[in-house]
């Protein structure tokens, strides 16, 4: 599970890429990769590139990018960006430390 928290903007393209790749090449076969955003204030266009190259990176490894309790606008920039259907969506995140990477 990868744990996103504040806002991701430009200035934190660099560390959340890295968290993402992480999670993505970590996993041996097949699996689920949980990105808990409870803890997401607001993301802007650079935060949704990440989520959707992690997502076709994952893909390609076999794994599936879930978005975990992501916030009304979180939802509403998925839906108005045509990028909702892309992502399964969990209500709530895993319990702590179930899938940590």
């Amino acid at each position: 599970m990868v744990r996103l928290s504040g806002e991701i903007d430009l200035s934190r393209v660099d560390e959340v890429r890295a968290l993402l790749l992480e999670a993505v090449t970590r996993l041996g076969g097949p699996a689920d990769i949980v990105v808990d955003l409870s803890g997401l204030t607001f993301c802007y266009s650079a935060g949704l590139n990440l989520l959707l190259q992690a997502r076709l990176q994952a893909r390609e490894c076999g794994h599936t990018l879930r978005l975990a309790a992501p916030s009304a606008q979180m939802l509403r920039l998925l839906e108005i960006t045509g990028s909702l259907p892309l992502f399964p969506i969990d209500a709530v995140p895993p319990a702590a430390g179930f899938g940590d990477p």
